[in-house]
């Protein structure tokens, strides 16, 4: 059996009582379909790489769970691209009934690795066309003031990645109400402190 990383075993430990046999069934499938990928934990979820790449990662919420594939724009499943996201195939998997079969998820793994093992780089190619990258938002200048009095919130801003950085910058300046600005600025603030993203509580 490949070695397992002890904070997937923590990670799955804490997640929902729903969540967890879907967790261990992928975990398992990842291990049958690609012995030699190396699981690990990426972006504070359950992933594994493999041949020196991303191959794939398993995430727990609230009441669903979801499983994705690095390169999912070059995998197909029943026909259309596997997809990123909330636009993903394994985006809402909220029981066993919604697992693929075994051998359809193994099948995917293994064209996964291969990709990995060709050297084939990120796609971003959807079924669609060529998917534009999404800009990077502009930093509010509240939010920047807040973060260069805080070392703990900035460092941790700046090394999150973009998509995490997108979510405090939408949330803030989403908010209709100056107190409501001023509140969720306190919290992002706080949260970055101790290294959260926006969306932690719906990780488990």
């Amino acid at each position: 059996m490949p070695k397992r990383d002890p904070r997937v075993d923590a990670y799955i430990g804490k997640s929902a009582p729903f969540a967890k046999p879907i967790l261990e069934h992928f975990r398992g499938v990842v291990e049958e379909a690609c012995p030699d990928a190396e699981e690990t934990i990426r972006w504070g979820t359950p992933s594994w790489t493999c041949s020196g790449a991303p191959l794939c990662s398993m995430s727990a919420f609230k009441h669903h769970c979801t499983f994705g594939f690095w390169k999912a724009p070059l995998l197909t499943f029943n026909g259309k691209p596997v997809g990123f996201g909330a636009s993903g195939q394994f985006s809402r998997i909220e029981s066993m009934r919604d697992v693929p079969s075994r051998a359809a998820l193994v099948k995917l793994l293994k064209q996964a690795a291969k990709l990995n093992a060709d050297g084939v780089k990120e796609s971003i190619m959807t079924s669609s066309g060529p998917r534009q990258p999404r800009k990077p938002l502009p930093v509010p200048p509240d939010l920047k003031k807040a973060l260069a009095a805080n070392t703990p919130a900035r460092t941790t801003f700046e090394r999150f990645p973009p998509s995490h950085q997108r979510d405090y910058i939408e949330w803030i300046t989403e908010a209709k109400q100056p107190a409501t600005r001023e509140k969720r600025l306190s919290t992002t603030l706080e949260w970055l402190a101790e290294g959260k993203p926006r969306n932690w509580k719906y990780m488990k």
